[in-house]
């Protein structure tokens, strides 16, 4: 829970457990364990590098909502918005222009969020604000 929380920002992880029911246990208590405690708590990338593989393979597969929260993620790991709009053009030359520009506007949203909210210090870090 730590790395996930380090990732997606404690506020991210605190509703998604909060919106844990029966249901959806299972498949919460996967992500954590596998996706969080497993492959992000690897050395061999760094979670800025794996940001950067993470936002092309959701942008290649047109997971829009996971984009939004992997904009913000990305942003926590060190990259800066003008490296994350980087990533969605080199990405568009494998995943397709519409892939991309859509993700790139998404990643504009956030960027202007960020911008107008008063709980910028991760932006501000890591944009220069």
């Amino acid at each position: 829970m730590a790395v996930r929380r380090a990732v997606l920002g404690d506020a991210h992880v605190d509703a998604a457990t909060a919106a844990i029911t029966p249901e959806t246990a299972a498949f919460q208590d996967f992500i954590t364990r596998y996706a969080w405690g497993e492959i992000w708590a690897r050395e061999q990338l760094s979670r800025r590098e794996r940001s950067i593989a993470t936002l092309a393979s959701l942008v290649t597969g047109g997971h829009e909502a996971e984009i939004r929260m992997h904009v913000r993620a990305a942003l926590r790991n060190g990259l800066t918005t003008a490296e994350i709009a980087e990533v969605m053009l080199h990405t568009a030359l494998y995943a397709g222009l519409p892939a991309a520009n859509t993700a790139l506007g998404i990643a504009r949203e956030v960027f202007a969020e960020l911008d107008a909210s008063t709980d910028t210090e991760d932006h501000e870090e890591n944009h220069g604000g």
